[in-house]
C-alpha cells in the first residue's frame, strides 16, 4: 500500500506502508511529521504562509483526536470530505485511476518491482494534469 500526498504541482510526499503495518492513528501521524518536512522543503511559500491545506477521507485514522489534535496543535487547515462521497477524493477519482491504467496488464515478480513501476508511472505524470485534477475537483466540491 502507499500513502501518498500530492497538490496541484505534483507529488509532494508518499510513503510505501511496510509489511504487515496496520495505518492507524499512530502510524498516520507519523506519516503526517514526515509530510510536514516534506511541504517545508518542497513547496516553501506554502510552509511560511501558512496557506497548504491537506484534504483527506473520514477514515478513523484521520478522524482520530490524535490526529485533530496534531492539526490544531500545528496549524493546519483541513478539509473534511462529507460522508459517502468518494466522488470528491481526488486519489479515488484521479491519481489510482491513473496509476491503475498504467500498471494494468503488467506483471512483476517481487513488490519491490510494484514499487518501482508505481513510483516511475507517478513521477511520469505531467504537472498540468495534475492541475486538470484539481479543478475537477473544485467542482466536485461545487456540486
Amino acid at each position: 500500500m502507499i500513502v501518498f500526498f500530492f497538490d496541484w504541482k505534483g507529488i509532494v510526499h508518499y510513503e510505501f506502508v511496510p509489511r504487515g503495518e496496520t495505518v492507524n492513528k499512530e502510524f498516520y501521524l507519523n506519516v503526517l511529521k514526515r509530510l510536514r518536512e516534506a511541504v517545508r522543503r518542497k513547496r516553501p511559500e506554502a510552509w511560511t504562509n501558512n496557506i497548504w491545506m491537506l484534504h483527506h477521507d473520514s477514515a478513523p485514522a484521520h478522524a482520530s483526536i490524535l490526529i485533530r489534535e496534531f492539526f490544531t496543535k500545528h496549524e493546519t487547515t483541513f478539509v473534511p470530505q462529507p460522508s459517502n462521497s468518494p466522488d470528491l477524493a481526488p486519489a479515488d477519482f484521479f491519481l489510482f485511476p491513473k496509476l491503475k491504467s498504467s500498471l494494468k496488464g503488467r506483471r512483476f515478480q517481487t513488490v519491490e518491482e510494484i514499487e518501482e513501476n508505481s513510483l516511475r508511472d507517478l513521477r511520469a505524470i505531467p504537472q498540468n494534469t495534475f492541475q486538470d485534477a484539481f479543478q475537477n475537483w473544485k467542482k466536485r466540491l461545487e456540486r
